[in-house]
C-alpha cells in the first residue's frame, strides 16, 4: 500500500503568551514571558506561587453559555482552538465527507478543575451534591467527543493520554490514519487546564516545579546551568491534518508537511529519563527513519526542554548521539522558556511553533538562558530569535512514564 502524504492546513493556539496563533507567534519571536503570580486560587500556602496562566480569555466567544457550564476549562480551551483551526483551514464542512473526517485529541490530566470542585462538594454535602455532569466534564476523552459533536465529524474519534507526550501522540496517530487511507481530514492536538491546588501541590511534592517566587520571570530557563524545575503552563493547540491531494483539490493553504514520527518507551523509571536519553535517541532515530532522511537534513529542533535537571541534560546528550557532528550546526530552542510547560498540550503547541518557524524562517529563542555547561553546549538560541531557513524541524516531547514522541515537519514546496 502506498503511503498518503499528510499536510497541515489549519492551526489554532491558546497560550500564556497569546490567545490566537498570531499573538502566540508574535510572543515567541519577541521573547515574551508568560509567567506571573497564580490567580486561579490563593497560592499563599504553596511552595510555588506562580505559573504561566492563560490571560483575558473569554470562552463565550466560542461556546454557548449553557454548554459552557457543562464543560471543564480544558474542554473550553480545546473547543476554542478547534474553532480557530477549522476557520483557519477554510474547511467547508458541507462539502467534505464527514465520515472521512475525525478527531484525535488529548489531555494529560483532563478535568482537574472539575474533579477538585466536585470532590469539595461531596466532602461538604455528600453524594447528592455531586453534579450529574461530573463524569462527562472530567474525563480526558471528552474534548475529542465535544469537537466531534460540534462539527459532525464521524471518522475516528478518541483521546490520547501519555503525560507530556499526549498531544504529540495524538498528532502521530492522526498522521498514521491519514497516511494509511483511513481518513482524509483529522482535527488533532491537546488541551490542559491544570493550574489547580492539587496539581501544584502534587508537582511541588515531587520537587518538579521551580520555586523561584522572587524571580518568577527568570524561572523557566531550559538548558541553563541554574535551572531548578519547570513552570506550569496551560492552554491548547489544535492542528488540522489533511491528505495532500484532498488539500490541493480544495486550494488549501499549507503550513508544512508531516513526514516522520518516532514513538518509543524508556522502560526505565516513572519520572526520570534513562542515562544519555536512550529513549529519546531511539525516538529521534525512528522519526528520521520513518521519513527516510539523514540526520544532516534537520535544521531545527524544538526541544522538550523543560528546565528540569535531568530532562535538559539527557535531551542534549540524545541530540549529540543522534546527530553527531551535525549537532553543532543545529538550531535548538525551548519555547517552554516563554509558555511554561503545558503538560498534555505541550506537543501540539510546540508542533505549531515548529511549523511557524519553518514557514517564517525564524527560530524562536530560549529566553533566560544565561550559562552553559561543558555537557550542555549546543546552540540553544539564547534570548533572541534568529533568522534561518528551515527545511526540516523536529519537535520532541517526553512524558512521565517513559513516553517519547518525535515529530518531523518539512517545508512544503508544491
Amino acid at each position: 500500500m502506498s503511503r498518503k502524504r499528510v499536510v497541515v492546513t489549519g492551526i489554532g493556539a491558546l497560550t500564556p503568551i497569546g490567545n490566537s496563533v498570531q499573538e502566540f507567534w508574535a510572543g515567541l519571536i519577541s521573547g515574551k514571558n508568560g509567567a506571573g503570580p497564580i490567580t486561579k486560587f490563593d497560592p499563599a500556602a504553596f511552595t510555588t506561587k506562580f505559573a504561566c496562566e492563560v490571560k483575558n480569555f473569554d470562552a463565550l466567544t466560542y461556546i454557548d453559555k449553557k454548554e459552557l457550564r457543562r464543560m471543564d476549562p480544558f474542554t473550553h480551551y480545546s473547543l476554542s482552538t478547534a474553532a480557530m483551526a477549522i476557520e483557519d483551514s477554510k474547511l467547508d464542512l458541507s462539502k467534505i465527507n464527514l465520515e472521512r473526517a475525525g478527531v484525535i485529541y488529548g489531555s494529560g490530566i483532563g478535568g482537574m478543575v472539575t474533579w477538585e470542585e466536585e470532590h469539595t462538594a461531596y466532602m461538604h454535602g455528600g453524594a447528592k451534591r455531586v453534579s450529574p455532569f461530573f463524569v462527562p466534564k472530567m474525563i480526558a476523552d471528552i474534548a475529542a467527543g465535544q469537537i466531534s459533536i460540534k462539527y459532525g465529524l464521524k471518522g475516528p474519534n478518541y483521546a490520547t493520554t501519555s503525560a507530556c507526550a499526549t498531544s504529540s501522540h495524538a498528532i502521530a496517530d492522526a498522521f498514521i490514519l491519514i497516511q494509511r487511507g483511513s481518513a482524509e481530514i483529522m482535527v488533532t492536538g491537546g488541551a490542559e487546564a491544570a493550574i489547580t491546588p492539587m496539581s501544584i501541590a502534587g508537582f511541588n511534592a515531587a520537587r518538579a516545579l521551580s520555586t523561584w517566587n522572587d524571580r518568577m520571570m527568570e524561572a523557566s530557563r531550559p538548558f541553563d546551568k541554574d535551572r531548578n524545575g519547570f513552570v506550569m503552563g496551560e492552554g491548547s493547540g489544535t492542528i488540522i491534518l489533511e491528505e495532500l491531494e484532498h488539500a490541493l483539490k480544495r486550494g488549501a493553504t499549507i503550513y508544512g508537511e508531516v513526514v516522520g514520527i518516532g514513538l518509543t518507551g524508556d522502560a526505565y523509571h516513572v519520572t526520570a529519563p534513562p542515562p544519555g536519553g536512550e529513549g529519546a535517541v531511539r525516538s529521534m532515530k525512528e522519526c528520521l527513519k520513518d521519513a527516510g532522511v539523514e540526520p544532516s537534513v534537520v535544521d531545527y529542533i524544538n526541544a522538550h526542554g523543560t528546565s528540569t535537571e535531568l530532562n535538559d541534560l539527557n535531551e542534549t546528550l540524545a541530540i549529540k548521539t543522534v546527530f553527531g557532528d551535525h549537532a553543532n550546526k543545529l538550531a535548538v530552542s525551548s519555547t517552554k522558556s516563554m509558555t511554561g510547560h503545558l503538560l498534555g498540550a505541550a506537543g501540539a503547541i510546540e508542533a505549531i511553533a515548529s511549523l511557524l518557524a519553518i514557514k517564517n524562517s525564524i527560530i524562536p529563542p530560549t529566553i533566560n538562558h544565561e550559562a552553559v555547561t561543558p555537557e550542555m553546549n549546543l546552540n540553544y538560541t539564547p534570548k533572541v530569535a534568529v533568522k534561518k531557513d528551515i527545511n526540516y524541524a523536529i519537535s520532541n516531547t517526553f512524558g512521565f512514564g517513559g513516553h517519547n514522541a518525535s515529530l518531523l515537519f518539512k517545508k512544503f514546496v508544491g
